[in-house]
């Protein structure tokens, strides 16, 4: 048989074994992953049912699904909604990882495995299963819980620490040593890769895709999109980082662009039919000997992994501040090994530091620990009673007590701001002159070569430096001056106390002593130079950088396209759906969310006024709006109905909206758009003793009938959603409003 009709033969026996144990799961109503697994168990070499398969042909099967699955999830993922998730999701899953990576290697040494093999097992059990989540909630219905927001994202930094970890891991197979240098020179490499894959992606590939937007079809814009994949996974490897993570990397970047829901959209057929492939190939390393033979330690691996993780992520979240309600019930959320400890036993049997039996052992606890999870979620609650019934009572008081919704209602300090500026703008500027530095150094003497032959080598070094410094120039010259956010914090810490010039100055220093470096480095590069002429170069660099004031219009237009392309989208979802931007942004502290609810043609309070409805002494929520077609009623008031076809945004806390949304949920489905309107603000405003409203009940206030209302008050360190109509306000209450800019200014 030619090798191209093999290739044919093992694709169709995947993908009919898939399609046949695929519909067995879903008939059962367990995972599909579970139908991939067996499918691939039951075709794969070991069994030898199907002689169709060889190692070599499962692994290179097995790597390009790999490369689908987190180009996939990389769409799905963005650094923006990294940096939201809060420090309950950073926290649990941080204290998940470094605790069963301990507890991993650990039972590795118990176990009797060499040192790698502890180091990979801690990192395997440390993984838990987005997918399996996921599908988990929608199937018993919990996905819009108050502790769901927190468990998804959880698992985003999981994501991520797995990216990390699988980098780790391969420099630790490499050098076959654990050593803190080499450790520490992988994370650098890795974070001046990933920075400098960042910005280059960001300022090139949305202007390229906005300029092509015209002619970008579905069509267009899957080939395009699979192909940037492969281009980045080529880099990826090029630069000594797997595949994986080249892919996980562009489909990060594209997320981050307008075309990008649309990309994940086109792209999700191929996503599947290839994690398909992967899972399947999964199921086919499978060794039923090697499960015989190894039974006791596939035991001992999936009670300690289910037990510490359910141990560390409880205690994580409990560490972050939240109630022992919320970490109860995510702990037993997470107790089951997912897709990336499959791909990191894979890394590590790639790379020879793992014996053939620990990879069918890890699917062997996987698959057991995803047949459990659904029942792991269902056995929160009375594990919930029963610490509510043995725990001492001052515990539980300590435990349940309000979670903090803001430890600090100001903004960060005006120094913190700078020195946050200030770092971000010298790394930024720093990755891109060490990566063009590292590109001079190895291309340019070749082009002087092949371009200036017959001239003397003293004349290629001259043009070599003129040519590399004045490529280098523009971000040169960006390093050196100040950002219109630093200039104007500097201004305002001046202005505030004088003493904070010498700083300030010291700062401005250090940032040219940082952009000389780059400039004496290059010139170094081909001239061995004496101290004093070191000292004459830097005196020269002040007077160019002092000049350069002049010349930075370039620079400037360099960073605002790049801010323009990281902001495009934040900016298109923001004018589609005005209200919901401004609750994020002004709120985005505190425990205060907005739900879009679509009203269905079955809905049961047709007709119904708001008042009779009583949302809120049912669920404590209140509507902000009604979009009825094309008119908005911005802070209906309890004499306005609701009719089919209207869209409602209600405005609460996690577990009020939680609430709400049980209460829909029946005649209602979630939709995410929104028309929009100006006139609606959101704003706050801090009572004086002279405030009008300071004395007064909220029932004594017209505001419902002129268009504006009391989202949340601040008093003291306790944050009040939706207060109740006899709520009394007083001098220093610091006050949300929402609705009419007008009205609100009244109040005000």
């Amino acid at each position: 048989m030619s090798e191209e009709l093999n290739l044919v033969t093992q694709l169709a026996t995947i993908l009919i074994a898939a399609g046949i144990f695929t519909i067995i799961s879903k008939a059962l109503k367990q995972p599909l992953i579970l139908g991939y697994i067996i499918a691939g168990f039951i075709v794969g070499p070991n069994l030898g049912l199907i002689p169709q398969f060889s190692p070599e042909s499962v692994h290179e099967w097995s790597e390009l699904g790999i490369i689908f699955l987190l180009f996939g999830l990389g769409l799905e993922f963005s650094y923006k909604k990294l940096l939201s998730v809060g420090k309950p999701a950073f926290l649990s899953a941080g204290t998940i990882c470094i605790g069963m990576l301990l507890t991993g290697f650990m039972l590795g040494s118990v176990l009797g495995w060499s040192e790698m093999e502890s180091i990979f097992l801690g990192g395997m059990m440390s993984m838990s299963s987005t997918t399996i989540i996921i599908k988990a909630y929608d199937d018993l219905g919990i996905k819009d819980k108050p502790y769901a927001a927190t468990v998804f994202g959880l698992l985003v930094v999981e994501d991520l620490i797995a990216v990390l970890m699988m980098v780790m891991f391969s420099t630790m197979a490499l050098t076959h040593k654990v050593s803190g240098t080499d450790m520490a020179y992988s994370l650098a490499k890795l974070l001046f890769f990933l920075i400098l894959c960042f910005v280059i992606g960001i300022y090139l590939l949305p202007s390229l895709l906005k300029r092509s937007r015209k002619y970008l079809s579905d069509e267009i814009l899957l080939i395009a999109s699979v192909g940037l994949c492969f281009l980045m996974v080529l880099l990826a490897n090029k630069s000594g980082f797997s595949s994986a993570l080249g892919a996980f990397i562009m489909g990060s970047i594209l997320s981050s662009t307008l075309e990008g829901e649309q990309i994940s959209h086109t792209i999700t057929n191929i996503k599947n039919l290839f994690g398909a492939i992967f899972f399947v190939s999964v199921g086919m390393m499978v060794d039923p000997s090697v499960i015989i033979d190894y039974w006791p330690v596939i035991l001992a691996i999936t009670l300690v992994a289910m037990a510490g993780i359910l141990v560390f992520s409880t205690c994580g979240v409990l560490l972050s501040g939240k109630s022992l309600d919320t970490a109860v019930h995510i702990g037993f959320s997470l107790p089951q090994l997912g897709e990336f400890s499959f791909i990191i036993a894979g890394l590590g049997c790639s790379l020879g530091v793992l014996s053939d039996f620990i990879y069918p052992v890890i699917i062997s606890v996987s698959v057991i620990t995803t047949f459990t999870t659904p029942y792991m979620i269902k056995a929160a609650d009375p594990a919930l009673a029963f610490l509510n019934r043995k725990l001492p009572e001052k515990w539980l008081k300590r435990l349940n007590s309000k979670e903090n919704t803001s430890t600090n209602e100001q903004e960060k300090s005006l120094w913190r701001k700078a020195i946050k500026s200030y770092l971000i703008r010298i790394g930024l500027y720093a990755v891109i002159l060490t990566a063009l530095s590292l590109a001079i150094t190895e291309f340019l003497p070749m082009i002087s070569k092949v371009l200036l032959p017959d001239l003397s080598v003293k004349a290629q070094h001259m043009i070599e430096v003129t040519a590399a410094l004045v490529i280098m120039a523009p971000f040169v010259i960006g390093m050196a001056i100040n950002g219109e956010e630093i200039r104007n914090l500097g201004a305002a810490l001046i202005i505030r106390n004088r003493r904070n010039r010498i700083p300030i100055f010291a700062l401005i220093f250090l940032r040219l002593f940082f952009a000389a470096y780059f400039v004496i480095s290059i010139i170094m590069w081909r001239y061995e130079m004496a101290r004093w002429n070191i000292l004459v170069i830097l005196g020269a660099l002040f007077i160019i950088f002092l000049l350069a004031r002049r010349n930075a219009r370039q620079v400037t237009r360099i960073e605002r396209r790049f801010l323009e392309n990281l902001k495009e989208k934040e900016e298109m979802a923001r004018k589609a759906t005005p209200v919901q931007s401004l609750i994020k942004d002004k709120l985005a502290h505190y425990d205060v969310h907005i739900q879009g609810i679509q009203i269905h043609s079955d809905f049961a309070y047709t007709g119904v006024s708001l008042s009779d409805m009583d949302f809120f002494k049912i669920t404590g929520v209140n509507i902000i709006k009604i979009q009825r077609g094309s008119r908005s009623i911005v802070i209906p008031s309890g004499n306005e109905s609701l009719y089919p076809g209207d869209f409602v945004l209600a405005v609460g806390t996690s577990w009020q909206l939680s609430n709400f949304i049980e209460l829909m949920s029946e005649q209602n489905e979630q939709q995410d758009n929104e028309t929009p309107n100006e006139e609606f603000t959101v704003e706050n405003h801090t009572l004086g003793n002279l405030s009008y409203m300071s004395g007064k009940k909220l029932s004594d206030l017209p505001m419902r009938s002129e268009g504006c209302m009391v989202i949340s008050i601040m008093r003291g360190g306790d944050l009040i959603t939706n207060p109740s109509a006899d709520f009394v306000f007083r001098e220093g209450d610091s006050v949300w409003f929402a609705g009419l800019r007008s009205v609100i200014s009244w109040y005000k």
